[in-house]
């Protein structure tokens, strides 16, 4: 893969943490479709970063995998810096990043809670604080909450908070950037069958969950990548918002 023009392109520049998980893979391969070329980002999981490249490169976009904790500054800072090296600069920021862990408040394991904080909440702090110096006018911050915000499904609340939070910082974000060109929304999806939906629920709370919507079906990965692209392109006129993504459920 050559990145070496790219500076000198109109090429638009996307990073997507959490690109190798389950939406966040849709999100790069939209993205690039979409004529991006896309820093697919990851903690742990390279192997899976580099699939969704090999797929991006196998269809003609451009890509490339970068590492870093979310949650730490110094790693982002250096992971950022190596993308507008090698990618020329960067126009959109989706921070899909997150980890969900469940329990009843009152038996909940405040450790749980803490991982939540530093990943879900502090990490959004640092990737955003890293967008917003760094995106180009016209360009756009996009991050992701959840719809059980308003669901509300008991065994959420220590998730639920931490998306909460991401929704409160992003509308702060938007009008901070007034005057700069930059959108900064929120996604929030309801339930999409990805692993770290499944993972856990047993048939009868699936069948009940892909009942729950109008559309009767849980989301796919490629219908939050479609509102993604949306924001990223076109929907310059939204700005501060959170978007549920949810097929109607709330």
């Amino acid at each position: 893969m050559d990145t070496n023009n790219l500076a000198d392109t109109d090429t638009r520049v996307a990073v997507v943490t959490g690109g190798s998980g389950g939406i966040g893979s849709d999100v790069s391969k939209r993205l690039a479709a979409d004529g991006m070329a896309v820093a697919v980002m990851y903690a742990g999981r390279s192997t899976e970063a580099e699939k969704v490249v090999g797929s991006v490169v196998e269809s003609g976009g451009t890509a490339i995998a970068v590492g870093g904790d979310v949650a730490d500054d110094g790693e982002m800072a250096a992971a950022f810096d190596r993308i507008e090296s090698d990618l020329g600069g960067i126009d959109v920021v989706v921070h899909t990043a997150g980890i969900m862990l469940l329990s009843p408040l009152e038996s909940l394991d405040l450790d749980d809670l803490d991982r939540m904080h530093r990943v879900n909440i502090r990490g959004a702090f640092v990737v955003t604080q890293q967008a917003a110096r760094r995106v180009r006018p016209g360009g756009a911050i996009i991050t992701f909450s959840s719809s059980v915000t308003r669901l509300r499904f008991p065994t959420y609340s220590a998730y639920a908070a931490s998306k909460a939070a991401v929704e409160a910082l992003t509308a702060v974000l938007a009008r901070e950037l007034r005057g700069r060109d930059v959108t900064c929304n929120a996604v929030a999806p309801g339930p999409t069958a990805t692993e770290l939906f499944l993972d856990g629920k047993d048939q009868q709370e699936i069948d009940d969950l892909t009942k729950a919507p109008p559309l009767e079906r849980l989301g796919r990965p490629d219908d939050i990548a479609e509102v993604v692209s949306f924001l990223a392109g076109p929907g310059r006129w939204v700005n501060g918002q959170t978007l549920y993504a949810n097929g109607g459920i709330i």
